[in-house]
C-alpha cells in the first residue's frame, strides 16, 4: 500500500445497479427490441475491472459477483449490509434470477473486492476476494456441489505471507499443468508488500494455496504498480498486458508478455525468464504501445481467440500534459491491438469521452471485448464514438462496435439511447461450449447519488439496437478515491487510488 494512500486520499461510495435485458429471436424487429423488459441483476453492487472473471457462465447459469454499498432502490442507506461480497446467478435457460448469496457480511465497501469466479474441474465453483489493501490475505469459498451456487462451503483465508498487502483477483486453471492434474493460478496485487502484480497457486482445485513470486517488477523509488489484465486458453498459457504503473503517477505505455511451461515470454515466443523471478523491468515485454505525456494508456480487457494469439482493448487519456489532477481528461480514446503471430497490430477505435469524475482523469465508462467474437467491442462513452461529439442524452451510453479489417475500420450502433442514466464498464462472459441463441443481456449502472421515491435508479431503454452476443453486462465502480486538496497529478509521485 502506498504510504502516502491514507494522508492524501478520501474515500465514499455509490450505489450501483444491475441490470438484464434479455430477448429471442421472436422480439427482433428491424434491429430493435420490441416489449423487451429489464431484469434487475442487483440493486446495489459493484466491480472493478481488475479482477477476472467477474462474471462467468456455466452450463445455463450466468454467476457474477458484487460489492455492496449499502444503499436501497431509493438511496436511502441500508448500512447492515455495506461492504457485502455477493454473489448472483441468473438462469439463461429460463431466464428468470435463481438469487443472491452473501459470500462474506460488511467486508468493505469497495468495488476493488468484488470476487473472482473459475469452474473447478468437478463442477464446482471457486470464488476468491480480497479487501483493498489493508490484508495479508484472500479469501475464497466453493460450492457444495456442481450447478448448485447457493450453497457454499465455509470460507477459508490464505495468507502468501506476513507483509503481503493484497489487492484483486484473477483466477486461471490450466489444465496441463501439475502432471495433467491441472493447476489454478490466481494473480493479484501485493506479495511481501511489493504493490506489484504477484501469483500464487493450487494444486488441489483451490482447497489450498502455495506462495509464488512477483510477476512485474518496476525498479524506482517511487512504488509504482502495473495494472495488469490475464487471458488464458486454459491448457497451459496465461497472457498478461500491463502499464508500468497507475496512469495518474506514470505516462503509461501497454506490454505484453505470456507465461507457459513454467518461464514468461515476449509476444514473439522470446524466453524471458522463469515465472517464479518475475519481470525485472516492465520494458522486458513487447511494447504494444508508446505512452507519452499526452498519450496515457491503461489496460481494460484481453481474450484470446481460438488460435491462442492475444487481442486487447485499453484506454488512452490524451492532451492532458502539464495539468494538474481533475483539470484533465476531457479526452479518451479508446484503442484494439492484437496479435497476429510476427507483430502488434494496435488501432485507435473510438472517442471515449471525458473522465467519469473529477480527480480520477483517466478513469473512462471502459471497453469490452467479446470473447466469441473478437471482431466486436462494446464501449460505454459520453460522446459519439466517431465524432467525439457530446451526446444528446449528457450520459454515457453503451455501443457495440464491429470491425471487418482486423481494427482498421468500424461500424458503430447504439446499444442504449436517451437513457436518463449512466451505462458504465461493461462486460461479455466467456460462453464456450453454449448454445449461441440470440439473446441480449445488457447491465445498467448508475453513479447518480439520489434517487426520487418509485423512480428506478438505473433503466434499460426499450429501444436499443440489436446485439448479438451472449451476454454483456455493465457495472460502474462503487468506490471513488479523491485526493485531497493538495495532492497534484505528478507522475513521480506515489500516491495511490484504483
Amino acid at each position: 500500500m502506498s504510504p502516502d494512500r491514507s494522508t492524501c486520499l478520501r474515500t465514499h461510495a455509490l450505489p450501483l445497479v444491475l441490470i438484464l435485458c434479455a430477448m429471442t429471436p421472436a422480439a427482433w424487429c428491424d434491429g430493435t427490441i420490441a416489449g423487451a423488459d429489464p431484469v434487475v441483476l442487483h440493486e446495489d453492487g459493484a466491480w472493478c475491472w481488475f479482477e477476472d472473471e467477474r462474471a462467468i457462465i456455466h452450463g445455463d447459469a450466468l454467476i457474477v459477483g458484487t460489492v455492496a454499498d449499502g444503499r436501497n432502490p431509493d438511496g436511502t442507506r441500508n448500512a447492515g449490509r455495506r461492504g457485502h461480497i455477493e454473489v448472483v446467478t441468473f438462469d439463461l435457460a429460463r431466464m428468470q434470477r435463481v438469487g443472491s448469496v452473501v459470500l462474506h457480511s460488511n467486508l468493505q465497501a469497495d468495488d476493488h473486492n468484488s470476487p473472482a469466479f473459475m469452474a473447478r474441474a468437478d463442477g464446482r465453483i471457486l470464488a476468491v476476494y480480497a479487501k483493498h489493501g489493508p490484508e495479508n490475505h484472500f479469501h475464497y469459498r466453493i460450492t457444495t456441489r456442481p450447478g448448485d451456487t447457493m450453497h457454499w462451503e465455509p470460507e477459508r483465508t490464505f495468507t502468501p505471507s506476513a507483509n503481503s498487502r493484497i489487492t484483486y483477483s484473477n483466477l486461471f486453471r490450466l489444465s496441463a499443468e501439475n502432471a495433467g492434474r491441472g493447476r489454478i493460478y490466481d494473480f493479484f496485487r501485493g506479495l511481501d508488500n511489493s504493490f506489484k502484480p504477484s501469483y500464487v497457486y493450487s494444486n488441489d482445485g483451490g482447497e489450498s494455496w502455495h506462495k509464488g513470486s512477483v510477476v512485474i517488477n518496476v525498479p524506482s523509488k517511487v512504488k509504482h504498480r502495473p495494472y495488469a489484465k490475464y487471458a488464458s486458453n486454459g491448457t497451459d498459457t496465461v497472457h498478461i498486458v500491463y502499464t508500468e504503473g497507475h496512469p495518474r503517477n506514470y505516462d503509461n505505455s501497454v506490454y505484453h508478455v505470456f507465461y507457459r511451461d513454467g518461464h514468461l515470454h515476449r509476444s514473439d515466443g522470446t524466453v524471458i525468464r522463469p515465472l517464479s523471478q518475475g519481470l525485472v523491468e516492465p520494458e522486458e515485454g513487447t511494447r504494444i504501445f508508446q505512452g507519452d505525456a499526452d498519450n496515457v494508456a491503461w489496460t481494460s480487457d484481453i481474450h484470446v481467440d481460438g488460435e491462442g494469439r492475444p487481442y486487447v482493448v485499453y484506454s488512452v487519456q490524451k492532451d492532458s500534459a502539464g495539468l494538474p489532477t481533475g483539470q484533465g481528461g476531457e479526452d479518451h480514446r479508446y484503442r484494439y491491438a492484437w496479435w497476429d503471430g510476427s507483430e502488434w497490430n494496435d488501432h485507435e477505435i473510438a472517442y471515449g469521452g471525458a473522465r467519469l469524475y473529477a480527480r480520477e482523469d483517466d478513469y473512462t465508462g471502459n471497453v469490452a471485448l467479446d470473447p466469441q467474437n473478437l471482431s466486436r467491442v462494446y464501449i460505454s462513452t459520453n460522446v459519439d464514438p466517431v465524432s467525439g461529439k457530446p451526446l444528446a442524452s449528457g450520459h454515457y451510453e453503451i455501443f457495440e462496435g464491429v470491425t471487418g479489417d482486423g481494427g482498421a475500420t468500424w461500424e458503430w450502433q447504439a446499444v442504449t439511447e436517451g437513457s436518463a442514466v449512466d451505462n458504465l464498464r461493461p462486460i461479455v462472459p466467456i460462453s464456450r461450449g453454449r448454445d449461441r441463441r440470440r439473446r441480449r443481456h445488457v447491465g445498467v449502472a448508475s453513479r447518480h447519488r439520489r434517487f426520487s421515491r418509485g423512480q428506478p435508479a438505473a433503466h434499460c431503454p426499450h429501444q436499443q439496437r440489436s446485439v448479438p452476443g451472449p451476454v454483456v453486462a455493465a457495472g460502474h465502480l462503487q468506490v471513488i478515491h479523491e485526493l485531497r486538496p493538495g495532492c497534484s497529478r505528478d507522475r513521480g509521485s506515489a500516491v495511490g487510488a484504483c
